[in-house]
């Protein structure tokens, strides 16, 4: 039997620099899925002599997230090894890659969600949590399945936050956004920590109210560098009709529909 499960994308309703932790940068964020925005991952039967995954990706197969989580998975249970003998996994992309909206690291993570429920590994989500984290920072959000999450660490610490679904719409400019470039930007040009107290106020804030208090440069501190380093995303260089805001290290920006 085929099965089939959505994997939604994310924005950053802010995202800020809170330290370093050896080579990585520690963040305080508030995560929120985008039930509007989703790719499906299918596992569908068939006879296959090696690991089958199928879909547009901007990666070749070994450097792809769900490929990374299959061989970590595979050596929990040689059942992984053996359901993927009798199944490829198709991917139908409608998240844009390399855009902020975490595409990548949401596929991994329903992916190991699935193959936990299909090859009955009866792992929690703490244990997936860790596994998805050893592949991508963002994975642990998706692998928790909140709507809206705050989330600290490199990204391995996820608490669930309360509130009203948000009705988000986001636009990606044809820009494909370097991470790592981003960083780099950030750290020679535009390095700044928050405070405790400050981090503290935004993680008890409701995302709305948060969206209508800072403007894309305050909320995000990933925004200038990322403009610095593609002008195109200049907001004076967008033609936007409302107020939008930045997710991740972008190229993707999103609002809020509160009619």
């Amino acid at each position: 039997m085929n099965i089939s499960k959505k994997s939604y994308a994310k924005v950053n309703i802010f995202l800020k620099i809170a330290g370093k932790r050896d080579n990585y940068h520690l963040l305080v964020s508030r995560f929120v899925r985008v039930k509007s925005l989703y790719d499906t991952i299918e596992f569908s039967k068939g006879s296959y002599d090696t690991f089958t995954l199928e879909g547009k990706f901007g990666c070749p197969t070994a450097s792809n997230t769900i490929y990374k989580a299959y061989l970590k998975l595979k050596e929990y249970s040689s059942s992984v090894n053996e359901y993927f003998k009798t199944h490829k996994v198709s991917v139908l992309k409608n998240i844009p890659e390399f855009a902020g909206l975490g595409g990548g690291s949401s596929n991994c993570a329903t992916f190991i969600i699935m193959v936990n429920d299909v090859c009955n590994l009866n792992l929690s989500k703490d244990e997936l949590s860790n596994l998805g984290a050893s592949i991508g920072a963002d994975v642990p959000f998706f692998i928790y399945e909140y709507d809206s999450a705050n989330v600290t660490g490199v990204g391995e610490i996820v608490k669930e936050f309360k509130e009203e679904p948000l009705d988000i719409y986001t636009i990606t400019p044809k820009v494909q956004c370097d991470t790592g470039a981003i960083f780099r930007e950030f750290r020679d040009k535009y390095y700044s920590e928050v405070s405790k107290k400050e981090a503290d106020k935004l993680l008890s804030m409701k995302s709305k109210d948060i969206l209508d208090l800072l403007n894309p440069k305050e909320a995000n501190d990933l925004y200038s560098p990322a403009s610095s380093v593609y002008e195109e995303l200049k907001l004076e260089n967008m033609n936007f009709d409302k107020r939008y805001h930045f997710s991740g290290s972008g190229s993707s920006f999103f609002t809020v529909d509160k009619d």
